[in-house]
């Protein structure tokens, strides 16, 4: 199932994106997205929210006659959106709390009482 709101394009306070969290704990299967607004930003955001699938039109020049191209995605658009949404679910990460081994030089210097 996907979280949407059926204006295009779709203004930024009527996207309700916490929905997403709230279809989550209601259901038992995966919750998407389907973003009608301009930009990526919120679509990125619904993956922090826990959307495991994405939609979004594409088109070739969102200047285009009529009401879904100005909603819509450009080639290089989806390029990012997409790069930017595999950097986030790495940063995500599994949510155990782990201390890496890059920390712990750090860790070292900063426990360490200078006399």
């Amino acid at each position: 199932m996907l979280h949407a709101t059926s204006t295009y394009p779709c203004p930024t306070y009527e996207l309700n994106l916490n929905v997403i969290k709230t279809y989550i704990g209601r259901y038992d299967f995966p919750i998407g997205y389907s973003g009608h607004e301009v930009g990526l930003q919120t679509t990125c955001a619904a993956v922090t929210l826990g959307a495991k699938v994405i939609e979004r039109h594409i088109t070739l020049d969102r200047a285009m006659w009529g009401s879904d191209h100005a909603a819509s995605i450009e080639p290089q658009g989806l390029i990012r959106l997409i790069r930017d949404i595999r950097t986030i679910e790495v940063a995500l990460g599994d949510g155990n709390k782990i201390v890496y081994d890059s920390e712990l030089p750090i860790m070292k210097k900063l426990r360490t009482i200078n006399s």
